[in-house]
C-alpha cells in the first residue's frame, strides 16, 4: 500500500488482512503521484512517520507486515534507517538500491544492498537489477549472491519477458506475448492493461508495424487481431458469452438492474465501438454540447454494475427524460457512451460517428463569429484565429486589446 497516514493504513491493513498473506509499505515510489501525498519515498525524510505506520501496522493487523525503500544519499544514514526499521518488528524489508532522485538507467548499488543485509537480522529482499544484472533466470541467484540478500524481487524485466522465471532459459517474446493474450482474453482483462504489459513487452518494437497496430488499438478485439488471434478472440467471446447467460439464467436473483425507476426509460440494443468514432469526439461529448447550446442541465449517468458477471448499464437524464442501452458493457465509460448514444439517436443529433455531418451549432456558431468579430465577444469559447493574433499582439505590447472589456 501506499500511505502517509498510521490510522488510515492500518484500517485499509483490516480490510483486507483476511484476503491476503502480508501487508507491504511501499516507501520507494519517487513518482510525483506517490510523493505529492507524502507517500512512497516523500516517507524516507521522515523516519518518525516511517516507525509510526509501520509499528501501528505490525501491532494492529494479524498479517506480517513488510516494506520497501531506497537508499539514502549517505550509506551511514541509510543504515540508522533500516536499523529503526527493523525495530518496529517488520517482517523482512525490500531496498532497491538507487536513490529517490535516480532512475533504471543509473547503476543499481549492490553494496549498500548488502551493506543492509550484513546489518540486519531480519530477511532483506534486494530489487533494481533489472537493467544490468538480469537477463536470464541464472541471472536472479547472481544478483542475490552480489547483494548478500536474503532473495530478489524482479519488476521490469518480468514485465519485459515474463519467462525470466523458467529454469529452462527465456522464450521467445512473440511466444510469450501470444500466451498472455490468451491468458488476457480468457479472464477478462481490461484491455488497457493488456495493452499496457504488452508495450512493456515490445519495447524498442514498438515501431515495428504490429507495435504501431498494438498503439493503435482501443479494445481487446483489435489487441488480438494485431497478433492474429482474431478468431481465437471470437471464439472465447462466444464461450464467455453462452456462460455467462447460463449463469445468469440458473440465478436471476443475482441479477443487478439500474436504481431508477425504469418506467418511461427510452431503450434502445446498442453499443459503443470506439472505431466507428472520430478520434477527438465521442457520444457524451456531443450529448454535453447539445445540452449546453439548448441551455439546458447537464447529463446526469446513473450507472451500476451487476454483481454475477461485473458487466455495467446507465442511465442518462437529460431535460427529465431518461435513456438506457438494453446491452451491458465492461466498464462503466463504454456503458455512459452506450446511453448517450440511445439519448442522440433518440432526439436525431449527431453522435460524432466517422462520415456524419459536424454538428450543427458548431458550424453555426462559427459562421456568425466570421461574419461579426465585433459580436465574437458575447461568445463562448470560440475566437476567429485574427482575433486571437491581434489579441496576443495587443497583450505583449500594451495596446489596447481589440477585444475591449471581454
Amino acid at each position: 500500500m501506499g500511505t502517509s497516514d498510521a490510522e488510515r493504513a492500518l484500517a485499509v491493513a483490516r480490510l483486507v488482512e483476511n484476503d491476503v498473506a502480508g501487508i507491504d509499505v511501499n516507501m520507494g515510489c519517487p513518482k510525483e503521484y506517490s510523493t505529492k501525498g507524502g507517500m512512497g519515498a516523500a516517507l524516507l525524510s521522515d523516519p518518525d512517520k516511517i516507525e509510526k505506520i509501520l509499528s501501528t501496522l505490525v501491532k494492529g493487523t494479524r498479517r506480517p507486515v513488510t516494506c520497501k525503500i531506497r537508499i539514502l544519499p549517505s550509506l551511514e544514514d541509510t543504515l540508522s534507517l533500516v536499523k529503526r526499521i527493523e525495530r518496529t518488528g517488520i517482517a523482512a524489508v525490500t531496498v532497491h538500491g538507487r536513490k529517490r532522485e535516480e532512475r533504471p538507467q543509473h547503476p543499481v548499488s549492490c553494496e549498500a544492498i548488502r551493506a543492509i543485509a550484513e546489518a540486519l537480522s531480519i530477511p532483506v529482499i534486494a530489487n533494481g537489477g533489472s537493467h544490468d544484472h538480469i537477463q536470464k533466470y541464472l541471472d536472479i541467484e547472481d544478483f542475490r549472491q552480489a547483494t548478500a540478500a536474503s532473495s530478489v524481487m524482479v519488476a521490469r524485466a518480468a514485465m519485459w519477458n515474463p519467462s525470466i522465471f523458467l529454469k529452462e532459459g527465456l522464450r521467445p517474446l512473440e511466444e510469450v506475448m501470444q500466451k498472455y493474450i490468451r491468458y488476457a482474453i480468457q479472464y477478462e482483462n481490461h484491455y488497457t492493461n493488456t495493452k499496457y504489459c504488452l508495450c512493456q513487452m515490445l519495447r524498442e518494437q514498438l515501431e515495428s508495424p504490429q507495435g504501431r497496430l498494438l498503439h493503435a488499438a482501443q479494445s481487446s478485439q483489435e489487441i488480438c487481431e494485431a497478433f492474429g488471434l482474431g478468431a481465437f478472440y471470437e471464439e472465447m467471446t462466444r464461450e464467455l458469452n453462452a456462460r455467462r447467460a447460463e449463469l445468469l439464467a440458473r440465478t436471476p436473483e443475482a441479477v443487478a438492474e439500474p436504481a431508477e425507476d425504469t418506467s418511461g426509460v427510452i431503450k434502445m440494443a446498442v453499443k459503443f465501438d470506439r472505431r466507428a468514432y472520430s478520434p477527438q469526439i465521442t457520444p457524451k461529448m456531443c450529448l454535453l454540447e447539445w445540452c449546453r447550446k439548448e441551455k439546458l442541465a447537464q447529463p446526469v449517468y446513473d450507472t451500476v454494475q451487476r454483481p454475477l458477471d461485473r458487466l455495467f448499464c446507465s442511465v442518462v437524464t437529460v431535460a427529465e427524460q431518461k435513456y438506457q442501452s438494453t446491452l451491458w458493457d465492461k466498464s462503466k465509460k463504454l456503458a455512459e457512451q452506450a446511453a448517450a448514444i440511445v439519448c442522440l439517436r433518440s432526439r436525431g443529433l449527431p453522435e460524432g460517428r466517422l462520415g456524419e455531418e459536424s454538428p450543427s451549432w458548431h458550424k453555426r456558431k462559427r459562421e456568425a463569429i466570421d461574419q461579426d468579430p465585433e459580436g465574437s465577444r458575447n461568445q463562448e469559447h470560440t475566437v476567429p484565429g485574427e482575433l486571437c493574433k491581434k489579441l496576443f499582439v495587443a497583450l505583449g505590447s500594451g495596446e489596447e486589446s481589440p477585444l475591449g472589456g471581454w
